[in-house]
């Protein structure tokens, strides 16, 4: 009996001690967790507007935007990665078959703009300047970036992109793009203000 006993006494000890080194190891991966440093954020970033008029930031396919009064669709979504550097182009569809993309920047404030294809012009990208529908525009940048694309955008899932982007004085800008192996595609841009756009977001949370 005794050592029965003494067995059954072992034992109990043996089981709180596993249990003791199994909270202690949950305690320090909590700990180690929870001290992971946040991910920076802008301490200028307009929270007001962003609750007010929705997020850009957060646009997805399903979505609904207005912008000056229009209201469109959002048909799909390209998401671009250049050096780390990342933004993103949402096409946009009205009820009428009027197709834009609208651009979501932080450089580091947020630029918003809004883009029109211009299917007919014969210009191509490298010049430092170029004429183009009365406006002279000057080159502002060039690169290649990874994309990846969701929703209809008539894109594959993935790939590369092209592009050399060109500024007017007044801000109107004049973008080449070129996806892949495909030619250089034409759009005229237009800065918009914050207050011109707001975010009616359809298609539940993003995927984290």
């Amino acid at each position: 009996m005794n050592g029965s006993v003494a067995y059954l006494v072992t034992t109990l000890g043996c089981l709180i001690g596993v249990a003791g080194v199994v909270v202690a190891v949950v305690a320090v991966r909590k700990g180690r967790k929870a001290a992971r440093p946040a991910a920076p954020t802008d301490p200028f970033r307009d929270t007001d507007s962003d609750a007010l008029r929705g997020d850009p930031r957060r646009l997805k396919p399903g979505d609904i935007v207005e912008i000056r009064r229009v209201s469109y669709a959002v048909r799909g979504s390209v998401h671009l990665n250049e050096g780390g550097w990342n933004w993103a182009e949402h096409l946009l569809d009205t009820v009428e078959g009027d197709k834009r993309w609208l651009s979501v920047e932080e450089d580091p404030d947020l630029e918003l703009v809004l883009w029109t294809a211009e299917p007919a012009a014969t210009i191509t990208p490298g010049a430092s300047t170029l004429d183009f529908a009365g406006r002279r525009y000057a080159s502002e940048e060039s690169g290649q970036a990874r994309f990846t694309a969701t929703g209809s955008t008539g894109l594959d899932p993935s790939g590369t992109l092209r592009y050399h982007d060109y500024r007017a004085q007044g801000g109107e800008r004049l973008s080449f793009e070129a996806y892949g192996q495909a030619g250089w595609e034409v759009a005229r841009g237009e800065q918009l203000h914050r207050a011109d756009v707001m975010v009616y977001p359809q298609a539940g949370p993003e995927a984290s």
